[in-house]
């Protein structure tokens, strides 16, 4: 008898749990699924030993970004396109800004409050900071020439507010705010715009 109860109750807890586990769902963890912001993938690499990336400017669109490397080589890479537009040897400890230039010939453009301005009224330039040359050197984009050379003093810093998005409409009462770069010396504390025209 003992073991007939022992086998029973054996059976009774076999099936018991059987059908326990066909009723309960198992427990599984919700699925976390990133968010749109948060995925990146590694599209693309640039190997070129010894060569190593030390800096990166973006320009405001983000098409273009300006590479610095421990040769003292600056790339400018289309971002979109994902190739390499132009490259600058002889630029070591360099620093890069994109900043957006007037074009000479219209009336609007230059004034302080750059009130009456537009988007099409100006050009994106690279400014490249060479600290060993002791000069900021502004090259127009993609291709064009370099125009102009700002000297200066050897411990200045250039300085970049940051970029003021709009919506766009570009010509609202206030005038749209262009990327602009500042040299700043800190020994007289001096701040001078870079400002060139095309």
């Amino acid at each position: 008898m003992p073991a007939t109860v022992s086998t029973v109750s054996a059976l009774a807890k076999f099936v018991w749990r059987s059908s326990d586990n066909q009723e309960a769902p198992e427990y599984r963890p919700p699925e976390v699924k990133p968010q749109e912001f948060g995925r990146a993938s590694l599209i693309t690499t640039l190997k070129d030993r010894p060569r190593h990336g030390e800096k990166i400017a973006l320009s405001p669109s983000g098409g273009m970004a300006a590479i610095t490397d421990s040769l003292g080589r600056i790339l400018l890479v289309d971002t979109q396109a994902l190739v390499v537009i132009r490259l600058w040897k002889g630029y070591r400890d360099a620093e890069c800004f994109f900043i957006e230039v007037p074009v000479t010939g219209n009336p609007s453009v230059g004034t302080p409050s750059h009130k009456g301005i537009t988007k099409q009224d100006l050009v994106l330039c690279l400014a490249i900071h060479a600290p060993r040359r002791e000069v900021v050197e502004v090259w127009k984009l993609r291709d064009g020439p370099r125009i102009s050379i700002v000297k200066c003093e050897r411990g200045c810093r250039v300085i970049q507010p940051v970029y003021r998005f709009h919506g766009s409409d570009y010509d609202t009462d206030s005038g749209y705010s262009p990327s602009e770069a500042y040299i700043f010396n800190g020994d007289s504390g001096h701040l001078t715009v870079i400002s060139p025209r095309i």
